[in-house]
């Protein structure tokens, strides 16, 4: 028989017996639905992850060393002096901006109403070095920060915590708080981006004369690169210059610390991956199961057909026809289920694209691609031949005269 014949029989075959075929592919169905689906999703959280923290690839942080460094003494402070030395375009030329700030911890008073929240005392440009933006009022200017003006910028978990978790963004704007012992005006509320959101946002002067003391003093330096390309040599060329400063003889010896985010975006996104490739490989061990169920219901095939195959192969039927129709019988099983599973993870996907974001708007959207359907079919092909092989090499083996007598 040639390949079409084959085929025409193998199909007839399936056929016979719609409900065992369809129950056979369910687990091959399910194990290419799931690893579609769950991909996009991985996709999908590691692009939301990349578009949410791609804006500080280049962002650098220069903070204090806490406790005893190891050359011996206290750490020194950062400085007035270490901000403009590292401004120096000629010592640094591959650092684009800095930034001093002030950190700590402050209690903040509404009415009645206490709650302790985070300390910044930022200067105008803070909101694009850390890449937020406002949801209602307007963020400081250049007059006002040096000013020293009493004006607050707040974070949304402040405001739910001070003003209930139903409160009007904007009723918030001109209202005064307390911050310590000292008053400052709501001017402006941030957008929330999920993680700094009890913060309390004051001119970075203000910070300074009302709040944390100590004129010289800067809490952490953020500095940009001129892109994310330059990230390691604006790093070098800063630690080259705040080693000189603070009389630092060795690395181990520095009372400082830097820490890149770029870095730190690069451990979060393989960590996305890898939960990513685990999640597939669960949603698979169904493409194995499945796998098996083909396996199972082919040998059973073999044996209901015993004796057919025994009339075939009295009749002429060479045994490579026997192997190839009980092994196209096991592929077309699994490559009919990988087909609805494509169409299922797929369906499931785009659907989802639409779904997802009205439903839950800071959820990240599945992104599909092209390689793990092409995957997903391919693996559940290969499952076929695998697990068709055997059954079909045991039909394939038998003799006529034993075939013929199976009862």
């Amino acid at each position: 028989m040639n390949m079409r014949e084959t085929l025409v029989i193998a199909l007839r075959s399936l056929r016979g017996n719609r409900l065992r075929s369809l129950l056979t592919t369910l687990g091959i169905i399910i194990g290419v639905a799931a690893v579609i689906i769950l991909v996009a999703l991985g996709n999908g959280v590691k692009a939301g992850f990349d578009a949410q923290f791609s804006k500080l690839a280049n962002q650098i942080t220069i903070t204090q060393a806490t406790g005893v460094v190891p050359g011996g003494g206290e750490a020194r402070n950062l400085t007035d002096g270490d901000v403009e030395a590292l401004q120096d375009p000629v010592k640094a030329p591959d650092v684009a901006s800095v930034t001093p700030s002030m950190t700590g911890s402050v209690s903040l008073t509404a009415g009645q109403a206490t709650e302790k929240s985070d300390l910044v005392g930022a200067t105008y440009n803070y909101l694009d070095i850390v890449a937020r933006t406002m949801a209602v009022g307007n963020w400081f200017t250049p007059a006002q920060v040096q000013s020293n003006s009493k004006y607050l910028v707040i974070g949304q978990e402040a405001v739910s915590y001070l003003y209930g978790p139903k409160a009007n963004l904007g009723d918030v704007l001109g209202k005064e708080i307390r911050l310590n012992h000292t008053t400052f005006r709501v001017i402006g509320v941030l957008d929330t981006d999920g993680q700094n959101d009890n913060i309390a946002i004051v001119p970075f002067g203000a910070a300074r004369a009302y709040l944390v003391g100590n004129a010289n003093k800067v809490s952490q330096i953020i500095v940009k690169s001129s892109s994310a390309s330059t990230v390691n040599l604006a790093e070098d060329q800063m630690t080259k210059i705040l080693d000189v400063r603070h009389y630092i003889k060795t690395p181990t010896d520095r009372d400082y610390r830097v820490r890149a985010f770029q870095n730190l975006i690069q451990q979060r996104g393989q960590f996305i991956t890898f939960l990513t490739l685990f999640t597939a490989a669960v949603a698979a061990i169904s493409l194995i199961v499945g796998g098996i169920g083909v396996a199972n219901i082919m040998l059973v095939s073999v044996t209901e057909r015993t004796r057919e195959i025994g009339i075939r192969k009295a009749i002429g039927a060479q045994r490579s026809a026997i192997m190839k129709q009980f092994l196209i019988e096991a592929v077309v099983l699994t490559g009919l289920g990988g087909v609805i599973g494509v169409i299922i993870g797929v369906s499931v996907t785009f659907g989802g694209g639409i779904v997802v974001p009205q439903l839950v708007p800071s959820f990240p959207v599945p992104v599909l691609t092209l390689a793990p359907v092409l995957i997903a079919f391919g693996v559940s092909l290969v499952i076929g031949v695998l697990a068709g092989g055997y059954p079909a090499n045991r039909a394939a083996r038998l003799r006529p005269i034993e075939a013929l007598r199976f009862e």
